[in-house]
C-alpha cells in the first residue's frame, strides 16, 4: 500500500462516493463543452484538496452529504483556477499533457473556467449553504488578488520577502485554507473552530507552495515543467528571492537584470538556477517550508487523536516530501 492509499484510507468510502459527484458536475449538454469537460476529468490529478476537506470533516465529526458538497466546490474551484491559470501564465502544458488553452485557445479556456466556477456556485445555492458560498468567495477574492499582486511584482521585480508570502498565502494558501473550513462548516457551526482550521490551511499552503517553488530548481523537470520555469516567467520566488537577500547591491542588479532582460536565455536560467543552489537558496527555502508546515500540525495535535487526525497530519507531510 502506498502512502497515500494509506492517508486515504479513514475516508476511502468518502472519495468513492465523491468521485461520481464531481463527475456530475463537470457535465455540459452543449457538446463542445462537454469535450472539453470530459478531458478535464481524464486529466485531474491527485484531488489533494478534496482530501483535505474530507479530513478535516472527519476528524472533527460524522462527514455527510454537505462534506461531498464542499469537497465539490472547492474541487470545481480549483479547477477552474487551473485553466484560467494557464492562461494567464502563458502555459501550455498541465500535469504532463497539453493544457485546455494548448487544444482550444485562450478564449474557450476562461469561459470553460467561468463555466465551472458557476457550476460550483450553483451547487452551493442548491444545498443552501450561504457559509459554504462565503468561504468560496472569499478564496476566489484572495486568489485573484494574489495573482494580480504577483503580475505587478513580476513586472517590476521589487518584490520583498513579506511581498512575497502575501502572494502565496492569497494565491495557493488560501484555497487550502478554504479546504480545511469547509470540511468543518459541513459537520460543525462553531465559528472559532471553522477558522482555526481555516488558519491551519493557510500554514499547510504556504508550505505547499514554497514546494513548487523548490522544484523549479530541482536538475530536471520532474513535475512536468521547465526547470527555471518560473525564472522566464519573471516570478521571484523564495530561493531566488534569498539569493537577492545576500547578494551585494552590484551583484543583486546584475541577477535582476538576468531575470528581467534574458529569462528567455537558457544560459543565463542555468547560471541564476545554479547561483540559487550554491548560495544556499533551496536549503533556505526548505527550512522556511518544514517551519510552516509543523506550526500546522502543532495546532492540528491540539485536536482530539483520532485516524482522520492521523491521516490529515500524513498529508501535510506529504505535500511537503513529495518528489512531484
Amino acid at each position: 500500500m502506498s502512502l497515500l492509499d494509506e492517508i486515504k484510507a479513514p475516508i476511502r468510502r468518502e472519495l468513492s462516493e465523491f468521485e461520481p459527484f464531481f463527475r456530475k458536475s463537470l457535465t455540459s449538454d452543449v457538446p463542445l463543452l462537454g469535450t472539453i469537460l470530459n478531458y478535464m476529468y481524464r486529466t485531474k490529478g491527485k484531488q489533494v484538496r478534496p482530501m483535505f476537506v474530507f479530513l478535516s470533516a472527519a476528524m472533527l465529526g460524522q462527514t455527510n452529504e454537505l462534506t461531498q458538497v464542499a469537497a465539490c466546490s472547492v474541487e470545481l474551484l480549483h479547477s477552474a483556477t487551473l485553466v484560467h491559470d494557464d492562461v494567464v501564465d502563458e502555459s501550455y502544458e498541465r500535469r504532463g499533457v497539453f493544457s485546455v488553452n494548448a487544444l482550444w485557445r485562450n478564449k474557450l479556456a476562461v469561459l470553460v473556467g467561468d463555466y465551472i466556477l458557476a457550476q460550483g456556485l450553483l451547487l452551493q445555492l442548491e444545498y443552501k449553504q450561504c457559509r459554504f458560498l462565503n468561504l468560496i468567495s472569499r478564496a476566489v477574492q484572495e486568489m485573484a488578488e494574489g495573482e494580480i499582486l504577483q503580475i505587478k511584482k513580476s513586472r517590476k521585480l521589487d518584490i520583498d520577502t513579506e511581498t512575497y508570502f502575501n502572494i502565496i498565502r492569497k494565491k495557493t494558501a488560501s484555497l487550502i485554507a478554504t479546504s480545511l473550513a469547509i470540511g468543518a462548516a459541513s459537520v460543525t457551526s462553531d465559528e472559532t473552530v471553522i477558522e482555526k482550521m481555516y488558519l491551519i490551511g493557510q500554514d499547510a499552503g504556504i508550505a505547499f507552495q514554497i514546494k513548487d517553488d523548490i522544484f523549479d530548481y530541482q536538475e530536471k523537470g520532474i513535475i512536468g515543467k521547465p526547470t527555471g520555469n518560473d525564472i522566464k516567467e519573471k516570478k521571484i520566488t523564495l530561493p531566488l528571492l534569498y539569493l537577492l537577500n545576500n547578494s551585494s547591491p552590484a551583484e543583486r542588479l546584475r541577477i535582476l537584470r538576468l531575470v528581467k532582460r534574458k529569462n528567455e536565455n537558457r544560459d543565463a536560467v542555468r547560471e541564476l538556477v545554479g547561483m540559487v543552489v550554491r548560495q544556499g537558496g533551496i536549503d533556505y527555502a526548505t527550512q522556511q517550508m518544514n517551519l510552516f508546515r509543523e506550526k500546522a500540525i502543532s495546532a492540528i495535535v491540539e485536536f482530539p487523536e483520532n485516524e482522520a487526525r492521523t491521516s490529515l497530519i500524513s498529508l501535510m507531510n506529504y505535500i511537503t516530501e513529495r518528489i512531484k
